[in-house]
């Protein structure tokens, strides 16, 4: 069994020692380190390199959409997970935007939590799409200026395929791949394969960013 191991960044001490107690239980998932603030939390994951950081937003010395922006250009193997105490805070969206690989409120059950660690870490789905999929959507609403430049848009979409458009798309709306494949009516390694090809394509690290890079570019509609 592989075991996930899991950096714990937060600026209040029992959010860290009741996430430790509950994570550590599990046998497939160790802490091993914690942080009280984002560049304590940059620091540590060069030090630990863990694969999956459980990252608060509101932070001292360095918040967390910063912290987050660091870790996933210095250490990519690293998943960011967000911790939020509403799951419509407008700090999310920007985390999200910043790298994060998904996000989790802070009152989610031990089994809630242990489940958001092994996707996050897997990559293979979205973090609770459904309300992923909601918050997305409603930021993508703020959004002044579509972020990425006519030329990225139509040099990265030429790259893409009809049917692996298709599947971003349906990756932004929240589906799974089993879920994408029933949809497209071929077999659910089809559909894995297709979406390895996306991230690829696009330089992306995961599902999550997909779905945000789907809805600044447009190929989504929010609502």
């Amino acid at each position: 069994m592989t075991t996930i191991r899991v950096l714990i960044a937060d600026d209040q001490m029992m959010v860290r020692e009741g996430f430790s107690v509950l994570l550590n239980a599990m046998p497939d998932i160790e802490v091993v380190g914690e942080a009280v603030n984002g560049r304590e939390a940059v620091e540590r994951v060069r030090e630990l390199g863990p694969d999956v950081v459980l990252m608060d937003i509101r932070m001292p010395e360095l918040n967390g959409i910063e912290a987050t922006r660091e870790i996933v250009a210095s250490h990519g193997a690293s998943k960011v997970l967000v911790l939020t105490t509403f799951d419509l805070d407008e700090y999310v969206y920007q985390a999200l935007r910043a790298g994060a690989s998904g996000f989790l409120l802070k009152d989610a059950s031990a089994r809630q939590l242990a489940d958001a660690v092994r996707v996050v870490a897997s990559g293979e789905a979205l973090l609770a799409p459904t309300v992923t999929r909601r918050l997305i959507t409603e930021f993508s609403r703020l959004a002044e200026t579509p972020q990425l430049s006519a030329a990225v848009q139509a040099r990265q979409y030429g790259e893409l395929t009809e049917r692996e458009t298709e599947v971003l798309v349906l990756i932004a709306q929240g589906l799974s791949n089993a879920e994408i494949a029933s949809h497209l009516v071929v077999a659910e390694s089809t559909i894995k394969t297709h979406v390895s090809r996306v991230l690829v394509k696009l330089g992306l690290r995961d599902r999550t960013q997909a779905a945000v890079f789907a809805y600044e570019a447009r190929l989504v509609t929010p609502g």
